[in-house]
């Protein structure tokens, strides 16, 4: 690889400064092959006084450093060498990171739509060295004023979806910074995006139970659907769990011992009788799966048809299982301490959001006032 410092004159009377490369290299802006890249410097053709004499001899130094810079990198390249990545592409990083999340996660569509939602805003094109401040900025008033669903352009995201694809553009450049690539992480210096306020659909005590009696003919969905209920655990944990991770001890009873996929951390979870009973008969082979033929992403038709069947017409996806859980122990009076071990939060305010929900303390002063009106209830 060879880098050259080439100048061309203008017709303006200035001098242009361009580098040539040879063999041509991929353009990080337009993603073609190309030889040249246009420094946007240029000479006083001819100086007329110190000061333009002066401005050259700066700016040809400064364009033959930036020349020998590229020439290094390319080498260091070839050689193995660490060597910047300033023009490198960041959207193929990035849609590497997506590829590698959305196996990693059962968020896949999250992450698909916040790697478009990225690549519409920066049209395509952007490298590692375009990461800064102000470029994030833009990013954060694109997502809360104009981005539009990725399926449906002529609506705009919610606003937990924006929170949600910045804060995935985020773990990206934070990987990307610790790779290397990136020199100084510019999440650093931008305020980031307040999470807002959600509402989590749950199934009631009386939903769920009806839903258990209500036949299906994919028996797994059923099953672990229930088994979410019943532990607590995310769909993607379930369908991963094998026989090896359910075990037995004398004074600990029924437990599931396995690592989180989404937060890695290793848990240990108490199995009540009625979800020790959803597992059935335990596999021959400990690396078996527990819920063996059964993949939530291909059977959200069939999930549907169940709650329908059931005379649900709430909107309830696979992770609401998971909520229900969250909602049910508090409402049976289990302290919000032990429901967030119990989920695996790292944060007790993460479970907060459900105590939001079920406050027996607003029930009882919703209660207080009397007006001697007549009512159903005795």
């Amino acid at each position: 690889m060879k880098v050259t410092l080439r100048k061309r004159a203008r017709s303006n009377g200035k001098i242009a400064l361009f580098l040539d490369y040879y063999p041509p290299i991929i353009s990080p802006k337009t993603g073609l092959s190309t030889r040249w890249e246009y420094l946007e410097m240029y000479l006083y053709n001819p100086p007329r006084d110190e000061f333009e004499k002066k401005h050259n001899r700066e700016v040809e130094m400064m364009a033959r450093a930036i020349a020998s810079e590229r020439q290094l990198d390319r080498i260091a390249g070839r050689y193995g060498y660490q060597r910047s990545s300033e023009y490198d592409d960041f959207l193929e990083f990035y849609r590497q990171q997506m590829e590698k999340k959305s196996k990693e996660t059962s968020n896949h569509g999250g992450w698909v739509a916040s790697f478009k939602t990225y690549e519409i805003f920066v049209k395509g094109q952007c490298s590692f060295g375009e990461l800064k401040p102000q470029l994030i900025n833009d990013y954060k008033d694109f997502l809360l004023n104009k981005a539009t669903r990725i399926n449906s352009p002529l609506m705009r995201i919610s606003d937990s979806s924006a929170y949600s694809y910045y804060n995935k553009l985020r773990a990206c450049v934070r990987e990307a910074t610790a790779m290397g690539h990136v020199k100084q992480n510019p999440f650093d210096l931008v305020k980031g995006i307040s999470q807002p306020e959600t509402y989590r659909e749950f199934l009631t005590k009386e939903e769920l139970i009806r839903l258990a009696n209500t036949s299906t003919p994919t028996e797994a969905m059923k099953n672990s659907c229930l088994f979410s209920a019943l532990t607590g655990m995310r769909m993607g944990d379930i369908m991963s769990l094998t026989w090896s991770k359910v075990q037995h001890s004398e004074s600990m009873g029924y437990f599931v011992r396995f690592s989180m996929n989404k937060t890695k951390s290793e848990e240990t979870l108490p199995l009540s009788n009625e979800a020790i009973a959803l597992l059935g008969a335990p596999s021959d082979s400990p690396e078996s799966f527990v819920f063996p033929g059964y993949n939530f992403n291909a059977h959200y038709s069939e999930l549907q048809r169940w709650l329908q069947k059931a005379g649900i017409t709430k909107k309830i996806t696979f992770h609401n299982f998971r909520h229900t859980f969250a909602t049910l122990q508090l409402a049976e009076g289990t302290d919000i301490y032990t429901v967030s071990k119990l989920l695996g939060h790292k944060n007790i305010h993460t479970t907060q959001i459900y105590g939001k929900v079920m406050d027996k303390t607003k029930t009882e002063a919703m209660g207080r006032i009397h007006l001697g009106l007549k009512t159903d209830n005795k």
